[in-house]
């Protein structure tokens, strides 16, 4: 029998700020498009970024598919007196920081009341780095690493606090979490939060002998299948996203447009397994429930969930069942997809794009497909949206992200 985590027991009413935090600004740099306009039309079409690539010092029999960002944004407004680095991922964050720079119109705010959160989940990265327009590789000396985000942070001329989160395949869920409460303490008047992740041969070989990896080589755009019952492991992606959070009050005084509120946020631990997801659902689960307590709302208003679901046998199946725990019979009207079908996993930067797709749906009223979802396993028993977008008004999605080591966050977004 399923069980239904205890809302009681997430209870949230003790102190808080009264004024919401709100999203103002989105900048992204993504395997489909580098505006909300472009993942919006691509995520509703249920186009795919996953393709074949090329890797070197890799034989035939390793995964040669992945979904890549072709090519890297020029930042906007970037002080060309601090050029930015050399390295793939660098020159990502701040071309996406630059952007929900630009398009939350932040300029007029103080900049020493601006901070910015950089969800990270690796420590470090060193191996090859790829141009995958021109098929070409260097070597890739720089370093992934804590102080990279004071970097981005001068290039974009950021003077209040920064700081790193890591918290592997759901941290720049976390950063969102981090940011929110900065704005709630009254820390600082706008916040960038949200990460980045690149494509690198160290990272496909290390997923790859995990065997968390899809080994489905016939045609890439078909491997990255979450819910089916054919799947057989994730399609890295790369790319990510920044989001401009401000409180409400805030930005309705400077006449910014609010996208969606941040309404609650819910984390917690499997303290399982470094990478297999815990049997007991009920971990997950209640990382679901505790943001629903946040946002001071219960299952029946949930209209979209947007789930982890990266394609491995025992993540989805895990990650359905904790939906049925968490809303109980509304899971049966309540429409699910993975946006990883189409995008592939961006690791450190799946939350935040997840949470994009989430405004997609608000947005457009239509509900983002698995792609892929031929056959739904009967051990992920859920209301699928299956190969096709679906007509479906949004007003109030839950977005999940569950990373290795037991890393669970759910964050509740909210239509402004």
């Amino acid at each position: 029998m399923i069980r239904r985590a205890n809302m009681a027991a997430f209870d949230t009413n003790g102190p808080r700020a009264s004024d919401p935090v709100v999203i103002t600004g989105i900048g992204a740099v993504t395997p489909l498009g580098h505006s909300f306009e472009a993942i919006a039309t691509n995520l509703l079409a249920g186009v795919s970024g996953v393709r074949r690539i090329e890797l070197p010092l890799f034989g035939p029999d390793h995964v040669q598919f992945a979904a890549p960002v072709d090519s890297i944004p020029v930042a906007a407004g970037v002080d060309p007196a601090r050029p930015a680095g050399g390295g793939r991922f660098e020159r990502m964050c701040v071309a996406a920081v630059a952007a929900a720079i630009a398009d939350g119109h932040v300029a007029g705010i103080d900049p020493r009341r601006i901070g910015i959160v950089a969800g990270i989940g690796a420590e470090q990265l060193k191996g090859w780095e790829t141009d995958y327009a021109s098929g070409g590789s260097r070597v890739l000396e720089a370093e992934i690493d804590p102080p990279m985000v004071h970097r981005v942070a001068q290039l974009a001329g950021i003077e209040g606090p920064a700081a790193t989160v890591g918290a592997a395949c759901a941290s720049s869920g976390y950063a969102i979490a981090m940011a929110r409460r900065w704005l709630e303490l009254g820390w600082v008047d706008a916040c960038l939060a949200g990460g980045c992740d690149v494509i690198t041969p160290s990272a496909i070989a290390a997923f790859h002998n995990l065997r968390a990896l899809s080994r489905r080589s016939d045609d890439p755009g078909k491997a990255s299948r979450p819910f089916d019952r054919d799947r057989d492991g994730f399609v890295m992606g790369e790319g990510g996203a920044f989001l401009v959070l401000e409180r409400a009050a805030d930005a309705a005084a400077r006449g910014a447009r609010s996208r969606a509120e941040v309404a609650g946020v819910g984390m917690s631990s499997d303290a399982c397994h470094m990478v297999t997801p815990s049997a007991d659902s009920l971990h997950a689960s209640r990382a679901m429930v505790a943001a629903m307590s946040d946002a001071r709302i219960d299952p029946e208003d949930v209209d979209y969930v947007n789930a982890h679901a990266a394609g491995t046998s025992v993540g989805d199946a895990a990650e359905a069942t904790a939906i049925r725990m968490a809303l109980g019979e509304r899971a049966d009207r309540v429409p699910v997809s993975s946006t990883k079908s189409m995008s592939g996993h961006l690791v450190s930067g799946a939350a935040v794009f997840e949470a994009i797709a989430c405004l997609v749906a608000m947005d457009r009223s239509a509900v983002p497909p698995t792609v892929n979802l031929d056959h739904p396993d009967e051990s992920c028993r859920l209301d699928h949206v299956p190969l096709v977008a679906r007509p479906h008004p949004v007003r109030v999605a839950l977005s999940n992200s569950f990373g290795f080591g037991g890393a669970n966050l759910c964050l509740a977004l909210r239509a402004a």
